[in-house]
């Protein structure tokens, strides 16, 4: 019922510009997600008004330029880049004869197309249920009327609202599974939080490169395609950073300009890997010429889970495709990192990336000269165990000075391991 019927392969795209709106969606954006859905455009129709038509969305002129495009080119559906209200949808798809979607009705076949794991079918499922939910009457307005015949006489139900019972126990049903897995993920957070593990959670607009640079970074094999929502589970994994440790980082879905929100609402088990991060890394497409206008967009989807008081290491991929340009980092007045230029595709500025991740995280790293005396022995094997010790210098007073540099949280554990107090520590402050 839910997977994505086998037609439509050929379209008609309608864009309209609104004078009195602001927000004009894109057509190059909207023929590209028509393109990630597999669909091939035939024909695009333009135009302008001052608002939409209440019946139509447009006026009668253009609906019969859509219906001549239609016949022209025996397209089998009209996607408009726009939001269509059920009744809308209903009109035009009377008038035209044929099958008609509006944006967010491509999206959504897109994400039908992508969803891989268990958690991602039901998200999905749940946003298309609610989607359709308020266009149930152009399927089965055949069927509204009472139930009849021999022995089924009376009252009943009419098609109509058993199959709205049946959709909401449906959806009722999904929210439970859907609450179990954000539960599970709950568990999976706390875990990594009691053992201190930083979470890395890579966000940015569709199509910005996060899933090439994730698997750089991981060496993972993340599907990575140059189109829309190429991603849509959300992917973990472990790695080792110098003075950090081991740091999870996640692959999560990409924002689109005015993602409707009841997909933000269905993503939001997703959506909680971002929302519980220590950092994140805001990718952004350094050659869109969008680039800008689609920072705010993620900038909006961010505040709307509520993920915008985290920190944000921001993140401007494919310089390879601008022209002399070369990786750098970029900083505040405090010296903190805070953007760094580099590709995902060649590996330029790939190193710059791992250092400014580093000393992001590393904002609460020690690095201490420590003078150890004889009797301070196991201090010092715990350091050697830790992997926390740079260089060991020897004295002939029988002395030991160990250059360190480690979290303060493992710095405070291994002190309470050996039996010493941080205010009897001997440290060389002469050391550079």
């Amino acid at each position: 019922m839910f997977e994505r019927p086998d037609v439509g392969e050929r379209a008609i795209l309608v864009h309209i510009d609104f004078t009195a709106h602001d927000g004009t969606e894109d057509p190059g954006e909207f023929r590209e997600l028509v393109m990630s859905a597999g669909v091939e455009p035939v024909g695009v129709v333009t135009g302008s008004r001052k608002q939409p038509s209440p019946r139509f969305f447009v006026g009668e002129g253009k609906l019969e330029e859509i219906r001549d495009a239609v016949t022209t080119s025996e397209a089998d559906v009209v996607l408009f880049n726009h939001a269509l209200s059920p009744r809308q949808e209903r009109n035009i798809e009377h008038e035209l004869k044929c099958r008609v979607l509006d944006r967010t009705g491509v999206i959504l076949d897109i994400f039908a197309q992508r969803a891989r794991t268990h958690e991602g079918k039901l998200q999905v499922e749940l946003a298309q249920l609610e989607h359709m939910s308020t266009r149930l009457v152009r399927g089965w307005t055949h069927l509204e009327r009472q139930k009849g015949g021999i022995g089924l006489r009376g009252p009943g139900e009419t098609q109509l609202e058993t199959d709205r019972r049946l959709l909401r126990e449906r959806i009722k049903s999904i929210h439970k599974r859907l609450e179990k897995v954000r539960r599970q993920r709950r568990q999976g957070r706390r875990a990594r939080q009691r053992a201190d593990i930083p979470a890395v959670s890579l966000v940015g607009y569709t199509n910005a490169g996060k899933s090439t640079l994730f698997n750089r970074i991981t060496t993972s094999s993340v599907y990575a395609a140059d189109q829309l929502f190429a991603t849509l589970d959300p992917t973990l994994r472990r790695l080792e950073l110098p003075d950090i440790g081991p740091v999870v980082m996640a692959d999560t879905v990409g924002f689109i300009r005015h993602l409707p929100h009841k997909l933000v609402e269905a993503f939001r088990a997703t959506l909680e890997e971002t929302t519980q991060a220590t950092i994140l890394l805001h990718i952004i497409d350094s050659h869109d010429s969008r680039r800008d206008e689609n920072m705010e967009q993620v900038e909006e989807v961010l505040a709307e889970i509520g993920a915008d008081e985290i920190p944000v290491l921001q993140v401007f991929n494919k310089i390879d495709l601008l022209e002399d340009f070369t990786p750098r980092i970029e900083r505040n007045e405090d010296g903190v990192p805070v953007r760094v230029w580099v590709s995902a595709v060649t590996g330029e500025g790939l190193g710059g990336l791992y250092d400014a991740i580093v000393e992001r995280l590393a904002e609460d790293v020690v690095h201490h000269f420590v003078l150890l005396g004889p009797a301070d022995g196991k201090l010092r094997a715990l350091l050697h165990e830790a992997g926390s010790v740079l260089t060991e210098e020897h004295r002939e007073t029988g002395d030991t000075v160990l250059e360190v540099r480690l979290q303060n949280r493992d710095w405070l554990q291994l002190l309470s391991r050996a039996g010493v107090k941080e205010e009897s520590v001997r440290l060389e402050l002469g050391h550079a």
